[in-house]
């Protein structure tokens, strides 16, 4: 029997998606609990009019995306931060901090969380970092800390 998906099953697949299974798990397991729905002409058309939506809009994210890393790409931003005369900070240089940076640099915001930093910056000087803004579309730049 052919079935729709309406939440995602662990042992069959993930939401919107048709699957073949027997009869009566269909019908003593999924129906009931509405893990799914039966597969007839209508659901079909349905569910394959969401999975073209869905894909235009991941197309459009990416694309967004994209062009978001290509402003981002080989960019410097440069934050001043207090430290001492042995080049230590007073503190330390954090994703969220290098977001706030890059949001200003763009005008787009940026989440602390795709923000990929070598290390916990702790010294003045020049570091590379990487932001990964979709799926495999990711932009390097670099850090530049300075004294205060």
């Amino acid at each position: 029997m052919k079935i729709i998906l309406k939440q995602d099953v662990k042992t069959i697949g993930k939401k919107d998606e048709i699957h073949e299974v027997s009869d009566g798990y269909a019908r003593n397991f999924l129906f009931p609990r509405g893990l799914a729905a039966p597969a007839d002409a209508g659901a079909l058309n349905q569910a394959r009019t969401k999975s073209e939506a869905k894909a235009h809009h991941e197309a459009e994210a990416r694309a967004a995306a994209q062009e978001l890393a290509a402003k981002i790409q080989g960019q410097t931003v440069t934050t001043k931060i207090k430290g001492g005369a042995s080049g230590k900070l007073y503190g330390k240089v954090t994703g969220k901090e290098v977001a706030e940076l890059l949001t200003q640099l763009t005008g787009t915001e940026i989440d602390k969380k795709k923000v990929e930093l070598p290390s916990a910056i702790k010294e003045f000087g020049s570091y590379d970092a990487t932001v990964r803004l979709y799926a495999g579309v990711a932009a390097t730049f670099k850090v530049k800390v300075e004294e205060l």
